[in-house]
């Protein structure tokens, strides 16, 4: 009789079951989050000198494990038996700010407000959180992780925005920050910046990506949990996008970027991203000594009244969103010049303005372009770069070098194509009904965008149909001429 003897596994075979999950070094970079191999001095993902750091992960050394399934914490149901109640939106109090959010905040909901230093992302939520505790009837929460509260407190004091439901805190502690929130059960959690608070738990310097991604995923655990509605403030780099790793943008539930310039009143909040309402939405707000405002009707920051016509001046519709504006486009033909002459724009595409420039050469007579500086701008430091306002730039730098203006009540809305042809854009209805509220009367459109095609007839407004740049022009011409 043959005795068989059993030997025991040699450690780390894994042979017939899953190996004991163990800590292993790996190597991560604190600015992009890029995983080398092997520690090197500079990131060869972002080019960061001294940005790679050594992390422990915990994972298992064989793949292929079996994830058995459990018995889920909630059983699914027809989705006619799910109530919508709990995602219903509550107005903020700040008319703009809810038209972007798609009505307001929701309960639960985690927004991430980013936008460049100075432009006042920290005025307009500390305004948000003074509506949200005088309408609400619910606490709203402002920690502040780059002032102190006596810094706060006074802009809240310039601004009006004292109530004794709103609560300051300055904190750059996750772990605070949710035992604040413990103690004061917000409706409203206002964090800025979330690139300023760091735990303890994780690895990494505040505002790293690690960092950044833990403190965010927490955060939005707890906003489910608690059905909270928190804003994070969020830094950007140079390049205007939001710092930290991408996964921040998914993680929350909706983006708004903060825009304008320093150098003028005006601002923006774009939606980017909305999981509760349309994605291209715009609000337009006024900064002033006393804060902020909403700017229901912004069209007329946009335009210049001459007392008499003026050359090199044109007037388009643009889109924000689903707002139209009526913006002003001006150009100036400088003198000739040998060598590269300059091409300066301002609130407009350069790379369009050269097309629109080079299909005016090619396709006008007495116009000569190719050796003369042209500069060209917005009027009120809006920014338009879609195609439609390639038509009212093309008839601004035509009326500049030929030295002839353009009738006051005109708009020109159109795509300008490189054989001269004028394309057909979108939108044009609205954009013609936005023109003649503010009392323009002529207007010049691609063909097929006319009235008697959309069903769309202005009152007192005349629509041109224009097939190229140069129809356009004799159009604006005879106009000019009556």
């Amino acid at each position: 009789m043959t005795t068989s003897r059993s030997t025991p596994a040699r450690a780390g075979s894994g042979r017939g079951r899953a190996t004991a999950r163990e800590p292993r070094p790996a190597y991560e970079c604190d600015a992009c989050g890029h995983q080398p191999p092997k520690w090197v001095g500079r990131c060869p993902e972002c080019g960061e000198w001294g940005s790679v750091v050594e992390c422990t992960v915990t994972g298992p050394l064989v793949s292929g494990k079996v994830v058995s399934s459990r018995l889920p914490a909630e059983p699914a149901r027809p989705i006619a038996t799910i109530s919508a109640a709990p995602a219903r939106a509550r107005p903020t109090g700040v008319s703009e700010l809810d038209r972007v959010l798609g009505g307001g905040l929701v309960p639960g909901a985690v927004v991430l407000l980013a936008g460049e230093p100075g432009v006042g992302k920290s005025t307009l939520l500390l305004d948000v959180a003074q509506q949200w505790a005088a309408g609400a009837g619910s606490p709203s929460l402002v920690v502040s992780g780059e002032e102190s509260v006596s810094q706060v407190r006074l802009r809240a004091e310039r601004m009006g925005a004292l109530h004794d439901q709103l609560y300051l805190a300055a904190e750059s502690d996750l772990s605070a920050v949710l035992g604040h929130l413990d103690a004061v059960k917000p409706g409203l959690l206002v964090l800025d910046s979330v690139q300023t608070i760091s735990t303890t738990g994780t690895e990494g310097v505040p505002g790293g990506v690690t960092q950044v991604r833990a403190v965010t995923a927490a955060l939005v655990s707890v906003a489910k949990e608690r059905g909270i509605a928190t804003v994070l403030v969020g830094h950007v780099t140079k390049d205007g996008q939001v710092a930290g790793p991408r996964v921040l943008e998914h993680l929350v539930d909706v983006v708004l970027h903060f825009e304008g310039d320093k150098h003028s009143s005006l601002r923006m909040v774009r939606g980017v991203k909305n999981r509760f309402g349309a994605a291209d939405e715009v609000g337009c707000f006024e900064m002033h000594e006393g804060g902020i405002s909403s700017l229901a009707d912004p069209s007329g920051l946009f335009l210049t009244r001459y007392s008499e016509p003026v050359p090199g001046t044109c007037v388009t519709v643009a889109m924000e969103g689903r707002r139209a504006l009526v913006t002003e486009v001006q150009a100036l033909i400088g003198a000739t010049v040998a060598g590269s002459p300059r091409r300066t724009v301002s609130g407009l595409d350069g790379a369009r303005l050269a097309m629109v420039l080079a299909v005016l050469q090619r396709r006008t007579e007495r116009l000569t372009l190719h050796d003369r500086e042209v500069f060209a701008a917005t009027v009120g430091g809006i920014r338009v770069v879609e195609p439609a306002a390639d038509l009212a730039v093309a008839l601004a730098v035509a009326s500049g070098g030929l030295n002839l203006a353009i009738a006051p009540q005109l708009v020109a809305i159109g795509e300008v194509g490189l054989t001269g042809e004028v394309r057909r854009v979108g939108a044009v209805p609205r954009r013609l009904a936005e023109a003649a509220r503010l009392g323009f009367r002529l207007a010049l459109v691609p063909t097929g965008c006319a009235p008697d095609t959309t069903g769309v007839a202005p009152a007192n407004m005349r629509v041109i149909e224009v097939t190229d740049v140069r129809s356009a022009l004799q159009a604006a011409a005879r106009a000019s001429a009556e």
